[in-house]
């Protein structure tokens, strides 16, 4: 089936949708690793910023936040390749051969996203300059967002 690509609209939509998911799965996992080093660390005692501990305790928060966001969506980008707000806005994620992608494919799309988003979103404008409406992660990754259907009953 040939579907177009998905909008930059339609990509923001997802991305907003998202992030409710996300940042509820950041608490559970930063309330968890915070108490867990702060029990094994500072004998339940918060680690503030004059304890020796604090850069590392919070480098490992924020790297389990970013291993948290890499997993989240590489679990659904890898089964059916749709997040909930993908799911929403009848959006899909496929590799250009129109398979589910790799987990390669899923490292290579999370950092360059971010890399799209540290750039002040210069990423993901791009869809509306290349000709196959794609921004810097579908073109690093080899992927396609798809806009689907609307399903009729």
């Amino acid at each position: 089936m040939n579907h177009s690509n998905a909008t930059l609209i339609k990509r923001l939509l997802c991305i907003i949708y998202d992030l409710f998911l996300l940042i509820a799965a950041f608490f559970i996992i930063g309330i968890i690793v915070s108490s867990i080093s702060t029990f094994i660390i500072n004998d339940g005692n918060a680690i503030t910023d004059d304890h020796p501990f604090y850069i590392y305790n919070q480098a490992i928060i924020l790297t389990s936040l970013l291993f948290t966001a890499l997993l989240f969506f590489g679990w659904f980008w890898r089964h059916g390749g749709q997040t909930l707000g993908m799911k929403t806005w009848r959006v899909q994620l496929v590799s250009d051969d129109q398979m589910f992608i790799s987990w390669d494919q899923v490292f290579i799309r999370f950092f360059v996203a971010m890399l799209s988003w540290a750039c002040f979103g210069l990423g993901f404008i791009w869809c509306l300059i290349d000709l196959k409406g794609r921004s810097w992660h579908d073109i690093a990754s080899h992927t396609q967002l798809k806009q689907l259907e609307k399903k009729t009953s």
